[in-house]
């Protein structure tokens, strides 16, 4: 067994498995701590490398693309202090990091592990339920269905349509951007119906725009990884759509192909459309008369959004639709 222990975290490598630990101290980013101890699985170890640094060096360990769903959610956007596979090594620690990663080398070649990208999710990302607090609002993930709560500080067309209810069915893929010193970031669920929507994420009802505390919105990677691990692996995907690479460990696609594929219009079915922008995917509730004074506000409120030039004419319309549907 090889072992290391730094004050960013410790791994250890059984001969089968590196367990990567992130470390307690307050330099330590949130997210790592919050995403825990991982388990990384030799067959989805595409290499590991010791990288000199000014005053240090950094342990690195490469995944096989498709490995694992934190990487493909992200898309390599993670800033590198918040990656957990890369762990900042003591310069007097740098024999004992070049003698783990030597000891990695050996069991990939004597396993010979494929270098080629995974067919499968070949680690869990994290457990649901996950509940992510950030700038624009509550984001939820019971394994089943997403649920999005707007804070106070949404737009107001946001607030206007309620909290925003997914099921993991009616999901394409999920975006993410990490909020920066900057540009404003956003995490976006994409579905059949808003495969073509192009509304910018602060006022899509589908997105989850983040602008405030970058130690916070980060979190949201946790959902991010959460539901894309649930969602049908990029190697299930219809041939005709790119694999490219989008980032570390990300399976990239065409723009036109994964739409067509999303709509069920690749391979000659028919095209749904993407006329529901502002679909509601919540179930219905049950009819009553405090029911009817919730649609009757919601109603009242897009049509102020609509006289102030807040809505345009074609997204007051989807809005409105989407109210009715909803109720």
């Amino acid at each position: 067994m090889a072992e290391i222990i730094q004050r960013d975290g410790t791994w250890v490598f059984d001969g089968s498995t590196v367990r990567i630990t992130p470390g307690l101290h307050r330099s330590v980013p949130l997210f790592r701590q919050t995403y825990g101890e991982i388990a990384v699985p030799l067959e989805a170890v595409a290499g590991v490398v010791l990288e000199p640094e000014r005053k240090r060096a950094r342990l690195r360990l490469r995944l096989r693309e498709g490995a694992d769903p934190l990487l493909q959610a992200t898309g390599g956007r993670l800033p590198d202090a918040a990656d957990p596979y890369r762990l900042a090594v003591d310069v007097d620690r740098t024999g004992v990091a070049e003698y783990l990663a030597e000891e990695i080398r050996r069991a990939l070649l004597l396993e010979r592990i494929p270098k080629e990208p995974a067919p499968v999710y070949l680690l869990p990302g994290p457990p649901v339920p996950v509940s992510v607090r950030s700038s624009d609002g509550t984001v939820s993930f019971d394994g089943t269905q997403v649920r999005i709560d707007w804070s106070d500080t949404s737009e107001r067309v946001k607030r206007a349509t309620g909290p925003r209810i997914i099921g993991l069915g009616e999901l394409v893929r999920v975006e993410w951007l990490p909020n920066t010193s900057q540009e404003d970031g956003f995490l976006r669920f994409v579905t059949r119906e808003t495969v073509y929507s192009n509304l910018p994420p602060e006022k899509d009802p589908y997105a989850l725009d983040l602008w405030g505390s970058t130690r916070r919105d980060l979190l949201t990677a946790l959902v991010a990884t959460a539901v894309t691990a649930r969602l049908p692996h990029p190697s299930t995907r219809p041939t005709g759509v790119d694999g490219a690479t989008g980032g570390d460990g990300a399976m990239g696609a065409t723009w036109a192909d994964e739409a067509a594929w999303a709509t069920g219009s690749a391979g000659g079915a028919g095209y749904e459309g993407a006329e529901g922008r502002y679909a509601a995917a919540r179930p219905l509730p049950s009819a009553g008369s405090d029911h009817h004074d919730v649609l009757l506000r919601r109603l009242r409120e897009l049509g102020e959004l609509h006289r102030d030039g807040v809505l345009t004419d074609e997204e007051f319309a989807r809005a409105k639709a989407a109210v009715l549907r909803g109720f």
